[in-house]
């Protein structure tokens, strides 16, 4: 069992940048992908950013390159990634959710996108960017 709690969220005007936090605990002895997602008002949930258990490898979505960077790091057996989040616009508002892909195989580029490889989720932190 992993429980993901993301954290950082806020009202920020356009242009301006944020971070987002996301502890993963529980099973942190694993070594495991994780992703951040988002959703949006009347929209399905969009894949954002990934990055490998290492930290070796991310991934990003076309609408955010550039603009957000993801990272990770461990201390005291607690697996945290960040999104750090520049340059942000009104399309960037959305709930963010954070999610660990424990049980299948290393995420790749490929597969980072597929919410279905995704084991764990956390609830949700919103972002709004005000124009």
């Amino acid at each position: 069992q992993v429980q993901v709690v993301e954290s950082g969220g806020g009202l920020v005007q356009a242009g301006d940048s944020l971070r987002l936090s996301c502890a993963a605990s529980g099973r942190t002895g694993g070594r495991f992908g994780m992703g951040w997602f988002r959703q949006a008002p009347g929209r399905e949930r969009e894949f954002v950013s990934a990055i490998t258990w290492s930290g070796d490898a991310t991934f990003y979505a076309d609408s955010v390159k550039g603009r957000f960077t993801i990272s990770r790091d461990y201390a005291e057996n607690r697996n945290t990634v960040y999104l750090q989040m520049n340059s942000l616009t009104p399309e960037d508002t959305a709930v963010y959710y954070c999610a660990a892909a424990v049980y299948g195989p290393p995420i790749t580029r490929e597969s980072s996108s597929n919410s279905n490889i995704y084991d764990y989720w956390g609830q949700g932190t919103q972002v709004t960017v005000s124009s």
